[in-house]
């Protein structure tokens, strides 16, 4: 797993080529908010299988391996626990260098419960 911090107001979805250069993967799980053409595009350029459910407003809707697409509560259960970290969820670290290293912490305390 890798963390990647952006502003407030930036999409996740500008963030998903970063993570997707950092890490090799048959499929990726995502939300509607990663319905893009391009990314979709770019996934399957790279032989890359798209788990994302389509928009509600998409003309000619993918179709979406929905058993797989259930394994995605595991990563929403995962960020459900980082926020029962009250310096993850409230951001008292000011600085980004600070708060990402508190999120990695987190994480670790995590993974190894």
């Amino acid at each position: 797993m890798d963390f990647v911090l952006t502003g407030g107001q930036v999409a996740d979805v500008t963030q998903a080529e970063v993570l997707l250069n950092a890490h090799a993967t048959d499929a990726v799980i995502a939300d509607k908010g990663y319905d893009a053409d391009s990314l979709v595009a770019g996934l399957a350029a790279r032989g890359i299988e798209a788990v994302i459910p389509p928009r509600s407003n998409r003309r000619a809707p993918r179709v979406v391996d929905w058993h797989l697409y259930k394994e995605r509560h595991l990563i929403e259960c995962f960020f459900n626990k980082l926020k029962q970290y009250r310096r993850v969820f409230s951001r008292f670290e000011k600085t980004a260098r600070n708060f990402m290293g508190f999120l990695q912490f987190a994480a670790v305390l995590i993974w190894t419960r």
